[in-house]
C-alpha cells in the first residue's frame, strides 16, 4: 500500500495512491482520519496528477544515523566503521515535500546531498528488541538528508549543518509493503547518478537502528528514521534538480534554490 499526504487546494489529508504511476492511470483515495490506526475510505478519490503531494508524515522529529554505509565512512576521512549507530537529530521544521525547493541558505558554502531509505514509525513505542522491530513499522520513503557540510565541519556537531529549512526531503509516499533488506538507492543531481547502492551494505540494519534508536527515546506515530547514506555525497547549487529513488518505494524530486 502506498500511503499518501496530499491536497487538492483543500486542507491536507491522507490517501491511498493506486493504479499505475508510471502509466498516468494512478489515482488517491482519500482515508480518514489517518494511517496511524483504524481508517476508512471517505469515497473521494482524485487522479494524482490532479492532486498536489505533501511530505508524507509531519514528524515530531527527524532521528538519523551517520556513517552507516562502509563507503561513505572512507570518503568522509574514516578508517573502521562505527561500532555503534551515530546518532543526530533534524528539527520537523526541516521536512519538505516532493516538488518543494531545497533553499541554499548560502551559495559561497558547500551544502550536499544525502540520498537515503527513511522508516515510518506506526506506533507509539521504546525499548523496541530487535526481534519485533519491523511490528513498529508503517512504511518507508525516500529521504534527503541535506547537510551543510562546512558548518558540520566548523561546529563540531551537527545540529546547524543538518537542521535548516527545507533541508530534510521526504516522499513521495509511504510504501507499507517493502522488503527493505536489500533494495537500491540512487540519488541523481540533473539526471547523472551520483549515489548506486543497496541497503544490503548498511552498516548498522534496520531492526538493529530500530532497537538502538528506541533504547534512547520514545518513538511516536509518525516519527522518521533515516538509515545513512551511501557514498558519493557531493554539492548541489541552485539551479539544480536532485532525485532520490529507492525501489520499491518511488522517487523524491526537489529543486534547488537560492535563499
Amino acid at each position: 500500500m502506498r500511503i499518501a499526504r496530499f491536497t487538492d487546494g483543500s486542507e491536507p489529508a491522507f490517501g491511498v495512491v493506486e493504479g499505475s504511476v508510471e502509466r498516468g492511470e494512478a489515482t488517491v483515495a482519500a482515508l480518514t482520519p489517518h494511517p496511524f490506526g483504524p481508517f476508512q475510505f471517505t469515497g473521494a478519490r482524485r487522479p494524482l496528477g490532479e492532486v498536489r503531494l505533501l511530505a508524507p508524515v509531519l514528524p515530531s522529529k527527524v532521528l538519523a544515523v551517520g556513517k552507516n554505509y562502509a563507503g561513505h565512512v572512507r570518503e568522509m576521512g574514516g578508517d573502521a566503521p562505527p561500532e555503534r549507530p551515530i546518532l543526530f537529530l533534524k528539527p520537523s521544521t526541516s521536512v519538505v515535500g516532493p516538488g518543494d525547493p531545497i533553499v541554499h541558505p548560502d551559495p559561497t558554502s558547500r551544502m550536499d546531498y544525502e540520498g537515503e531509505l527513511a522508516i515510518v514509525i506506526g506506533r507509539l513505542c521504546r525499548d523496541v528488541p530487535e526481534e519485533r522491530a519491523m511490528s513498529v513499522v508503517l512504511g518507508f520513503t525516500c529521504a534527503n538528508d541535506v547537510t551543510m557540510r562546512e558548518q558540520q565541519a566548523s561546529d563540531g556537531q551537527w545540529t546547524r549543518a543538518k537542521g535548516h529549512d527545507s533541508h530534510c526531503p521526504l516522499g513521495p509516499w509511504i510504501e507499507t509493503d517493502l522488503d527493505a533488506g536489500g533494495v537500491a538507492l540512487r540519488t541523481t543531481l540533473d539526471g547523472e547518478v551520483r549515489q548506486s547502492s543497496t541497503t544490503a551494505h548498511l552498516i548498522h540494519g534496520i531492526p538493529k537502528l530500530i532497537a538502538y534508536m528506541s533504547s534512547a527515546m520514545t518513538l511516536l506515530p509518525g516519527d522518521v528514521l533515516l538509515t545513512g547514506t551511501p557514498a558519493g555525497v557531493g554539492p548541489m547549487r541552485p539551479g539544480q534538480t536532485v532525485a532520490v529513488t529507492v525501489d520499491g518505494v518511488g522517487t523524491l524530486t526537489n529543486p534547488v534554490t537560492a535563499r
